[in-house]
């Protein structure tokens, strides 16, 4: 059993490598902002105005001056009231898989070790969230639920999510990260199978 604490808010970082540490360190749904890619992504600004709203948002950039400006404008986005605020101290250094620091020198969220990581998102007010109930909603739930990989299921994917108060564009693999994160397997499939709005 993992030793990883479970946290019900959203957390935010700003790539791929960030989100992959992070993922050591918690237990959550991390998202990241690609970069500057947020500032023109309207689809992840939505999901993130839509999750803060529902859970909360931990927000975990680096301590450079692009993670700030990326730090501002989603907090902005989101609303301060639905925000809490993680952070690493500005380190001299850079990540084992850069050839060369960054512009400031600094060492990123990917940088820090699992604890230093864990123990940012719990001193940024990070909660536990309930143990995962059930098991898991899989790309096989997403086909036989007829929102995926079938004939209308982009629509009926549309349709599911508007029910749900989520942006309708997801990925798949977003679409799966969420309602885990969000939901039961057992809650979905009976959101799925109940009366259909008029």
């Amino acid at each position: 059993m993992s030793d990883k604490p479970r946290i019900r808010q959203v957390l935010v970082v700003e790539g791929r490598y960030d989100a992959a540490a992070l993922e050591n360190a918690v237990d959550g749904l991390i998202l990241t902002t690609d970069g500057f890619s947020i500032f023109k992504d309207k689809q992840t600004q939505a999901l993130l105005k839509e999750l803060g709203r529902q859970r909360e948002v931990i927000l975990f950039t680096d301590p450079d001056a692009a993670g700030f400006r990326i730090r501002r404008f989603v907090a902005d986005l989101v609303g301060a009231e639905f925000v809490r605020h993680a952070y690493v101290p500005a380190v001299k250094g850079k990540e084992k898989r850069k050839p060369a620091p960054g512009k400031e020198g600094l060492l990123g969220v990917e940088g820090f070790d699992v604890q230093a990581l864990r123990g940012a998102v719990l001193a940024a007010g990070g909660t536990a969230a309930a143990p995962r109930a059930g098991r898991a909603i899989t790309y096989a739930d997403l086909y036989a639920w007829g929102l995926s990989g079938t004939a209308g299921s982009r629509q009926e994917r549309f349709a599911f999510l508007k029910r749900l108060g989520l942006p309708p564009r997801l990925s798949k693999k977003a679409l799966c990260d969420v309602l885990n994160s969000l939901y039961t397997w057992e809650e979905v499939n009976e959101i799925r199978n109940g009366p259909r709005e008029g």
